[in-house]
C-alpha cells in the first residue's frame, strides 16, 4: 500500500530539514559536545518540521552509539524509534490530553527508569492546549526532572503558554519555509516520483502551501492524482479553485492599455472566484513584478495599486460584496492611470514658471530709418531696444496666478477677499518680484494691513517663497483731497500765528502710521522712495511765514527737480487737517490755562 508523500519524505536526519539550518545546526552541536537540556520548546508555523526534528533528536538520544547528531539507524533503538514503537519515547497530544488528570499520569511515569533505553523522553505535541491546573501540575517536574527525563514540547502559539513554563525550557522558534526551498523540495519529489510538470505550476503549488511544507507535499500529493502523472498550471487553478496567473497578468494589462473591452472580459471570468484570493493574487503579482523591475509597472503605479487593493480589503472586511468590491477596484486603477507621474508634473510645473522669471527676447534693431525725401509719408518710428516687445504667453500665466493668489483669500475669509479683489489691482511679476497698486482707504486699508501676514504667505505660496512685494503708488495729480492737503499748512501756520502769539510753534509730529503697526505693512503704505508729486509742502510755506505768499522765484519756469522730502514733511501733507486740529486745541487748552492764572492772582490779591 503506498504512504502518503508527506509521511514517505518525512525527514529522519538533521540534515533533511528544509528551510531549519539555524535549528539542526545547534542542536547537533548540542549532541556532538555533550551539552543537553532537560526540556525543550520547539514552536513555529504548522509543517515546519518541529515534530520531525522532536523525533530525531529523541532518537538521537537513544542511538547505541549516542548521544550524536547522526544516528545510525541499525541498532534496536534506532529502529524502534523509527517505526514508532521504543517504550521510552512517549508521545502525547495535549489537544486531546489536556486535563490535569492526564498529566499527572505523566508525572507518574517520569518516577520510572527507562525500560531500555539511555533517556525516557517525553513529547508532548500542541501543549499550549493545556488547561491552567495542567500547566500548575507540570511546573514542579519540568523546572527539575530526574536526569534520565527529557521533555521535548512543541506548539504553533508559543504565547499562550505561561511564562513559567517558557523560562525552564530552551526556546527554538522554527522560521517560515522560503517560497523557493519549499518549489525545489516539491520538484526533487516529482523526479523521484517520475511525474511531470510544469514549474509555473509548482510556484501555485508553494503559494497554496502558505510557508508549511507538509501542506505543499499534501497538495503536491492530490495534484498527482488530478492531473494523470502531469501536472500543469490550468489543472493546478483548476484543482485549488484558484486564479489562473495568466488572467491576472492579463488584468493589468488591460488597465495599463486601457482596454475597456478586454477588461470587462476579464471581469466576468474574476466574478467566479473569492475576491479575497483574488486581491491576494493580485498583490502577489504586483510584488513578482516589482522584484523584476518591470518597466511598464513604475514603483509609484504599484503603489498607487497597493494602496487601492488595501482599501478594497477593508472594505471586504465590513461585509461588502465581493462583485461590487472587484468593480470598486478596477475602476480606481483606471483613475490612477490618469494620474501624473511625479517627473511629469515637476517639468510642467518648471515650465509654466520659467516664463515668469526670464526676460522675452528683443525682437527689434537699432537700426536708423532711412529717410526718403521722395515720400510724403511720416518717417516710420522703430521700437526702442530697451524697450522689447512683450511675449504674449507669459501674460495670462501671470494673471492667472494672480487669480489662484485671490482664491487662496477668498479661502480664507470671504470678506478679505472681496476687499482684496476690489483694491488689489494687479501691476507685473518679474524676478522674484510681484507689483500691485493699492487702492483701499479708511476700514478697506485697515483690514489689508491686518491681515497683511496672512497675504504675503499666500503670496509665497503662489508665487513662491522668496517672492517680493512692490507697491506702486497711485497717481494723485487729479485727487481733490490732495489739493486740499496742499493749502492745509498754511492753515495750520496762521491758526498758530493769530490765536496763541505766545506759544511756539509746535515741531513736526514723527512719522507714525493712523493704523496699527504691524511687520511688513509696508506693502499697504505709500512709498517712501516713489516720485514726489508737484505740490507745496509745509517746509516750503514756512519759509516765510509772514507774508504767507509763494516766492515770485518758485512761480518762474524751472526744471523740475524732485526736493527731499523727510517722513514728517509727508505726515504733514497727508494728515494736516488733524495737525491743524491738534494745534488749535493745544491753543485753547493754552489759554484756558491762563485765563485760570489770572483768575487765581485776583483772588489772591483780594485775600
Amino acid at each position: 500500500m503506498a504512504l502518503a508523500l508527506a509521511l514517505k519524505y518525512r525527514p529522519t536526519h538533521f540534515g533533511d530539514l528544509i528551510g531549519q539550518e539555524s535549528v539542526s545546526q545547534t542542536l547537533s552541536l548540542a549532541l556532538d559536545h555533550g551539552r543537553i537540556s532537560h526540556a525543550y520548546l520547539f514552536s513555529g508555523l504548522r509543517g515546519s518540521g518541529k515534530t520531525s526534528s522532536a523525533r530525531i533528536f529523541s532518537r538521537a538520544l537513544q542511538c547505541d552509539n549516542g548521544p550524536t547528531s547522526t544516528p545510525c539507524g541499525q541498532c534496536s533503538n534506532c529502529k524502534s524509534a523509527l517505526e514508532g514503537r521504543h517504550l521510552d519515547i512517549i508521545e502525547m497530544d495535549a489537544a486531546s490530553s489536556r486535563k490535569i488528570d492526564d498529566i499527572r499520569d505523566l508525572i507518574e511515569q517520569t518516577k520510572y527508569y527507562p525500560s531500555y533505553g539511555r533517556y525516557k523522553i517525553f513529547i508532548i505535541d500542541e501543549v499550549h492546549m493545556l488547561t491552567k491546573e495542567a500547566f500548575n501540575a507540570l511546573l514542579k517536574t519540568l523546572e527539575e526532572p530526574p536526569n534520565y527525563v527529557k521533555f521535548i514540547l512543541a506548539t504553533t502559539d508559543p504565547l499562550k503558554l505561561p511564562a513559567t513554563i517558557l523560562s525552564r525550557t530552551q526556546h527554538f522558534r522554527f522560521k517560515k519555509i522560503p517560497h523557493k526551498a519549499i518549489v525545489a523540495h516539491i520538484a526533487s519529489i516529482l523526479d523521484q516520483e517520475n511525474v511531470g510538470y510544469e514549474p509555473p505550476a509548482l510556484e501555485v503549488i508553494a503559494r497554496s502551501g502558505a510557508g508549511s511544507l507538509r501542506d505543499a507535499i499534501t497538495i503536491t500529493d492530490q495534484a498527482i492524482s488530478f492531473c494523470n502523472q502531469h501536472i500543469t498550471t490550468t489543472k493546478i487553478t483548476e484543482m485549488l479553485g484558484v486564479v489562473d496567473p495568466h488572467i491576472i497578468r492579463g488584468f493589468f494589462d488591460a488597465i495599463l492599455k486601457h482596454d475597456e473591452s478586454k477588461l470587462q472580459e476579464l471581469l466576468g471570468l474574476l466574478e467566479e472566484y473569492e475576491c479575497e484570493m483574488i486581491i491576494d493574487e493580485m498583490m502577489l503579482f504586483l510584488k513578482e513584478v516589482l522584484c523584476l523591475k518591470d518597466k511598464d509597472f513604475p514603483v509609484v503605479l504599484i503603489d498607487r495599486f497597493l494602496r487601492i487593493l488595501s482599501e478594497s480589503k477593508h472594505l471586504l472586511n465590513i461585509n461588502s460584496d465581493g462583485s461590487f468590491v472587484l468593480l470598486l477596484l478596477s475602476l480606481k486603477m483606471q483613475e490612477a492611470m490618469k494620474v501624473k507621474d511625479i517627473d511629469a508634473m515637476i517639468y510642467e510645473l518648471e515650465s509654466h514658471l520659467t516664463p515668469l522669471n526670464s526676460t522675452p527676447p528683443s525682437t527689434a534693431t537699432s537700426h536708423t530709418p532711412i529717410s526718403h525725401p521722395a515720400t510724403s509719408c511720416p518717417p516710420t518710428s522703430v521700437p526702442s531696444p530697451s524697450a522689447p516687445l512683450a511675449s504674449t504667453s507669459p501674460a495670462p500665466i501671470k494673471e492667472d496666478l494672480f487669480s489662484t493668489l485671490i482664491a487662496k483669500i477668498y479661502d480664507r475669509s470671504q470678506d478679505l477677499g472681496g476687499v482684496f479683489e476690489k483694491n488689489i489691482i494687479f501691476v507685473s511679476f518679474s524676478d522674484g518680484v510681484l507689483s500691485w497698486k493699492n487702492l483701499a482707504q479708511d476700514k478697506e486699508r485697515t483690514m489689508l494691513v491686518q491681515n497683511y501676514p496672512y497675504i504675503k504667505m499666500m503670496v509665497q505660496e503662489v508665487y513662491g517663497i522668496y517672492t517680493k512685494i512692490n507697491l506702486i503708488p497711485t497717481p494723485t495729480h487729479n485727487d481733490p483731497q490732495t489739493s486740499q492737503t496742499s493749502q492745509a499748512p498754511n492753515a495750520v501756520t496762521t491758526t498758530t500765528h493769530d490765536s496763541v502769539p505766545s506759544e511756539p510753534s509746535i515741531p513736526s509730529m514723527p512719522s507714525r502710521p493712523s493704523e496699527p503697526s504691524i511687520a511688513g505693512t509696508q506693502a499697504f503704505e505709500p512709498a517712501l522712495e516713489s516720485t514726489p508729486k508737484p505740490l507745496s509742502t509745509p517746509s516750503q510755506t514756512l519759509e516765510n511765514p509772514e507774508s504767507h505768499e509763494i516766492p515770485k522765484d518758485s512761480q518762474a519756469p524751472q526744471t523740475p527737480q524732485a526736493p527731499e522730502r523727510s517722513p514728517q514733511d509727508i505726515f504733514l501733507q497727508e494728515h494736516s487737517e488733524l495737525v491743524q486740529n491738534i494745534k488749535t486745541h493745544l491753543g485753547a487748552t493754552h489759554m484756558s490755562v491762563l485765563a485760570n492764572h489770572d483768575t487765581n492772582d485776583t483772588k489772591k490779591r483780594d485775600l
